[in-house]
């Protein structure tokens, strides 16, 4: 990189033919110019400037390095250049990678306020619930349930989301009042959540693997049915919370919940948090906190 770097000094005082005007163009002293291009040219083991009163001027070999190099320093320069605005700059795309469940619904009011706050960020929302290779998609940053097991990205634990059991209060069926009644209660689950790990206030866990009346792939679906009074589901408290809050759902079993759903942002290694992508990093960590159905880690 330094000599990448004294070719760029070289370059530009063949150019102004003058290491003063060199130096000013590079914000550098006199000195420094004359120094860098001496070390060069110690490195090639050729001499190529001619320095006098008159100016500069390229020795032979200077002229075979500068036809050699000028155009090609000058093209990674610019590029360079071009790069440092796109990472730096709070204008263009964003490509964000989400859970379906998590990123439509409980993250709408944040995907308002963003764009409402940042309008020159334009928004590439790609929401799915299989895994997405966040490298092969091109996107900047991901938000994932679970930890990854890919060593190659960058993880961030926001906090945890505790999925929790839930029914319409015009159920036809009881309520269950233990965990023995649960088992035999109608229930709906979707596939993501159809085993029922659970644990209640006092530490104590119980794995309930029970036959579920209905079952989906879809979460909201499992959440339709079961505000139509199906039966009992399991499901993430932040897509509940408004439910409860209107009395079209009640909690069934409160001391008993699901294991925590822990929730990561994500990007890769080699790749640079471009400003957006950090603001965005930012901004959503700071909405996460202000909800009641997130518990940030502290």
């Amino acid at each position: 990189m330094q000599m990448l770097d004294d070719l760029k000094i070289f370059i530009t005082a063949a150019n102004k033919n003058s290491l003063t005007a060199a130096a000013q163009h590079l914000d550098m002293t006199i000195a420094t110019v004359s120094r860098r291009i001496s070390a060069l040219e110690q490195k090639l083991g050729c001499e190529l400037l001619h320095r006098s009163t008159k100016g500069l001027t390229l020795t032979p070999a200077g002229e075979a390095y500068y036809q050699e190099c000028a155009e090609f320093v000058d093209a990674l320069d610019q590029r360079i250049s071009n790069l440092d605005q796109t990472l730096n700059s709070l204008q263009g795309d964003l490509k964000v990678l989400a859970p379906v469940n998590l990123g439509s619904g409980p993250l709408d009011a944040f995907w308002q306020g963003f764009i409402q706050l940042y309008p020159d960020i334009r928004l590439d929302i790609e929401l799915s619930n299989t895994l997405q290779d966040i490298i092969s998609t091109r996107a900047d940053i991901a938000l994932r349930s679970g930890p990854q097991p890919n060593s190659s990205l960058i993880q961030k634990r926001l906090g945890h989301i505790e999925p929790i059991l839930v029914a319409s209060p015009n159920m036809p069926h009881p309520l269950p009042h233990s965990i023995e009644e649960l088992k035999n209660a109608p229930s709906i689950a979707s596939q993501m959540f159809s085993d029922w790990p659970l644990i209640n206030s006092a530490g104590e866990r119980h794995a309930l693997n029970k036959d579920h009346q209905h079952i989906s792939n879809d979460m909201n679906i499992t959440l339709n049915l079961t505000k139509a009074g199906a039966g009992i589901s399991l499901i993430p408290m932040s897509i509940v919370n408004t439910d409860l809050k209107k009395g079209e759902l009640i909690r069934v079993l409160p001391e008993w919940r699901g294991q925590d759903r822990e929730i990561y942002l994500v990007w890769p290694y080699r790749r640079s948090l471009s400003a957006r992508a950090s603001l965005f990093k930012d901004e959503l960590m700071s909405f996460l906190e202000k909800q009641t159905w997130f518990h940030p880690t502290p």
